[in-house]
């Protein structure tokens, strides 16, 4: 049985390093969020320490199911109250390093899940 790979029907993170993603080939230096269900935006937020709920709040409006918080080089969890509205609307939130994020996404993603991904750069 001969098996191949399903293409990427969304966006895909087609590679990282140290202050970039890149999604679909396209490279992005600052914040960013992928929306698997319509593509990539950049993320109007000036950093961890500027992290406010407002930041967050904008996910609520696009209902996805589960939201991966690529904080930085390291783990950094955000403030429980930033996420305190996605949290009344039952969306998730994973926190974890924004390469890790980057991978988990991709994997996500490609299953049809209605995932984001919010990485800080």
């Amino acid at each position: 049985m001969k098996l191949l790979p399903d293409a990427a029907s969304g966006p895909t993170i087609t590679g990282y390093g140290a202050g970039w993603v890149s999604v679909n080939g396209e490279k992005f230096t600052s914040n960013v969020f992928v929306n698997a269900q319509s593509g990539s935006t950049l993320w109007q937020c000036p950093g961890f320490e500027g992290l406010l709920p407002e930041h967050f709040d904008l996910f609520a409006e696009l209902q996805p199911e589960l939201i991966i918080f690529g904080s930085g080089e390291r783990i950094r969890f955000p403030h429980p109250g930033c996420l305190q509205n996605l949290y009344a609307k039952r969306i998730g939130v994973e926190t974890m390093d924004t390469q890790a994020a980057c991978r988990t996404f991709n994997f996500l993603a490609a299953e049809g899940r209605r995932v984001i991904a919010a990485l800080l750069l």
